[in-house]
């Protein structure tokens, strides 16, 4: 994005397996309940400076035209050889990379990766969530993972307990101080990656990471999603659709892409028509996972004929 940035990074850790942890209340309450690692309720004077940033940032995208929810229309076409330059840029790329320890922007070719096993997303709530906001987020949670089940054509669904997503809502204090949860969640997760998650700067928006098995690098197996609780509504949801849809394996951005979240420019909010086409060629069963660009190219193009009609 323009005035910001959503990071995701994709198969990072090798896991053994993504296993429920337990002496955790991972059910959607406050996470968990040792202040020394998501405390404060009341939040800090730089947590209230988020929310105002964040704030002003939503008013001005909104005056600006952009952050649509229309999902796109005539005015965002979009053709069979759009469809497959698209999927091709923002699944078979990486938006970062891991550099000395950390993570930096730097798009490099990748692999088509996907989750094999159903995707259990479970939400968690730092202290700082009040009830009332943490059942809206449920609410709308549970009907986006039902959206990207059915068109996507692969099991998903949101559950209270034994998740393998996570989407942790935590506020600027509670990032902080979440290394315990994260290594309580992945024993296995590496420092680099802790350290990105605890110090998201101000113009990250959101995160997601996507872990892959060591025998099938490929593969997903886990993921974290953080969704900063200091958004404003449609931020957040918009956090919310992107984070989510680009942890089931579509990591990078296109500044090409439209109608997109999977575009920096903040044109849309949520989930487009053009987006759901790309979910429905990640999970199509004639690509596979650790495929190549040259080696899926030729079946996207056939994937794509059947999905938009007119010529390529």
């Amino acid at each position: 994005m323009t005035r910001g940035t959503r990071l995701i990074v994709a198969a990072l850790l090798a896991l053994s397996a993504c296993t429920q942890v337990p002496g955790i209340d991972m059910s959607p309450r406050p996470v968990i309940r040792d202040p020394s690692v998501l405390s404060a309720p009341e939040p800090s004077a730089e947590s209230q400076s988020f929310a105002r940033y964040y704030s002003g940032v939503q008013s001005r995208l909104l005056a600006q035209g952009l952050l649509r929810t229309d999902g796109g229309g005539p005015d965002t076409p979009v053709t069979q050889r759009i469809l497959v330059e698209n999927f091709e840029r923002i699944a078979l790329f990486d938006e970062y990379t891991l550099r000395g320890g950390r993570f930096v922007a730097q798009e490099t070719p990748s692999r088509l990766r996907r989750w094999a096993d159903p995707v259990r997303i479970q939400p968690s709530f730092g202290a700082s969530v009040d009830a009332e906001t943490r059942a809206t987020d449920i609410a709308i949670l549970a009907a986006y993972s039902q959206r990207l089940a059915q068109v996507s054509r692969h099991p998903i669904r949101q559950v209270s307990s034994g998740g393998n997503f996570h989407v942790l809502y935590l506020n600027r204090d509670e990032q902080r101080g979440a290394a315990p949860l994260l290594r309580q969640l992945l024993p296995d997760i590496g420092e680099a990656t802790i350290r990105a998650i605890t110090s998201l700067p101000r113009f990250t928006f959101c995160s997601v990471f996507s872990f892959s098995s060591p025998v099938e690098p490929s593969t997903y197996v886990a993921a974290i999603a953080i969704i900063r609780t200091e958004h404003p509504d449609l931020l957040r949801r918009s956090c919310i659709h992107e984070e989510v849809a680009q942890g089931l394996g579509l990591p990078n951005d296109s500044a090409f892409a439209r109608p997109s979240i999977f575009n920096d420019d903040e044109e849309f909010a949520l989930l487009t028509t053009h987006d759901e086409l790309l979910l429905r060629i990640l999970y199509d069963p004639r690509l596979s996972p650790g495929m190549q660009p040259d080696q899926a190219r030729p079946i996207l193009r056939v994937i794509a004929q059947g999905l938009v009609a007119g010529p390529g």
